[in-house]
């Protein structure tokens, strides 16, 4: 279970740290104090020693960014909320590269609030759930596309627990996933499976290579994104959602391995032929 959270606010609006103080409160988090100032802050994180700091971006003295680098100084390990009513792509830049835990715009809403410190908070248990329940999840998305797309149901074999590089069969769907933790799917197949699902697919016999390849870019989002909306299901702290496809094809393609914490891969038969699919995950995650 995660440790209750201790939270300071940082803003320099008295209004605007009665209600976040408020919002946090009725969430169930103990705020333990507030700051006005880079100052004040700086003296409320060494004295009262939180988990969390929520921070505004515009203060008096300092932008919230500056503050959060001050207070950090004291404690590398905590985590900043960026509480503002500016949220454009250049604050998100700047607060990426200031590793703040999270971004916040105002009003807050204190449900988004409560999930963002959530998610920032879990611990080593929540890993282990998703280690758990991923490959299960992916390969009912994969059997359920398969069923409604084509009225058949594959069947598994190798499954392997290791992360290797592999000689790819043709064409290499790279699905990246983002969330609480970064992810990885690949779906591997024949340039003539990809064609034979495009065929029935569309009921049309030819086709250009290049839409064969991202129907088949397609299928994999679909079935990665199926899998994903499935597992926020279970635990929304997850978040998990995926990115655009990476689509690779050709002759003599051998796909790296990557980093990742947990590496599970199986191959489907299927009516149009073997079907390789690798999933992993890494404890570390991303934050928007």
């Amino acid at each position: 279970m995660m440790k209750d959270m201790k939270i300071v606010v940082v803003d320099d609006s008295p209004f605007s740290v009665a209600m976040i103080s408020k919002i946090l409160a009725d969430k169930g988090f103990e705020v333990i104090g507030s700051a006005n100032s880079l100052p004040e802050a700086v003296e409320a994180v060494s004295t009262l020693k939180p988990d969390i700091v929520t921070m505004d971006m515009t203060m008096p003295d300092a932008d919230g960014l500056e503050c959060t680098k001050a207070i950090r100084e004291i404690d590398p390990n905590l985590k900043v909320i960026i509480i503002s009513s500016m949220m454009d792509e250049e604050i998100l830049r700047k607060a990426k590269k200031a590793k703040v835990s999270g971004y916040i715009q105002k009003p807050v809403d204190g449900d988004d609030l409560s999930l963002l410190i959530r998610r920032i908070t879990a611990d080593e248990e929540l890993f282990v759930e998703l280690e758990r329940l991923y490959f299960t999840v992916f390969k009912e998305a994969l059997t359920d596309t398969y069923n409604k797309f084509f009225k058949s149901i594959p069947s598994y074999k190798n499954l392997k627990i290791v992360n290797d590089e592999y000689a790819s069969r043709g064409i290499t769907v790279v699905m990246g996933i983002i969330g609480k933790y970064s992810g990885r799917m690949i779906f591997d197949m024949s340039i003539d499976s990809a064609r034979s699902i495009a065929s029935v697919l569309l009921n049309k016999e030819a086709m250009a290579e290049d839409y064969v390849i991202n129907m088949m870019g397609e299928v994999a989002n679909i079935i990665a994104g199926n899998a994903c909306s499935m597992l926020n299901k279970k635990n929304e702290i997850l978040g998990l959602r995926v990115a655009p496809p990476t689509v690779v094809y050709g002759e003599s393609i051998t796909i790296s391995k990557l980093k990742l914490d947990t590496v599970t891969s199986v191959e489907a038969d299927t009516v149009f032929g073997e079907i390789y699919m690798s999933l992993g995950f890494n404890r570390s995650e991303y934050n928007e």
